[in-house]
């Protein structure tokens, strides 16, 4: 049990120091002009990321769908 309590105590103090580092300097701000057209790729590559995820999520609906119609249970067989 003292084990136990050491390991916490000391994981608490591990994530206080952790927590307490300095985060690292932000990179210099680029120019206006060259952010717009380096964001036109960027809005051009999510959309067709956005449009994918929407067809795997259908295609997931859709298995789902088929998974649970074969689930269903089975009738017993009638007595003799």
């Amino acid at each position: 049990m003292k084990k136990l309590i050491a390991t916490l105590i000391a994981g608490l103090f591990a994530t206080a120091a952790f927590a307490q580092t300095p985060a690292a300097p932000a990179p210099a701000a680029a120019p206006a002009a060259a952010s717009a057209t380096a964001s036109a790729p960027a809005k051009a590559d999510a959309k067709v990321v956005k449009k994918h995820h929407k067809a795997h999520k259908a295609n997931k609906l859709k298995a789902d769908e088929t998974k649970a119609a074969d689930a269903t249970p089975a009738t017993p067989a009638p007595a003799k």
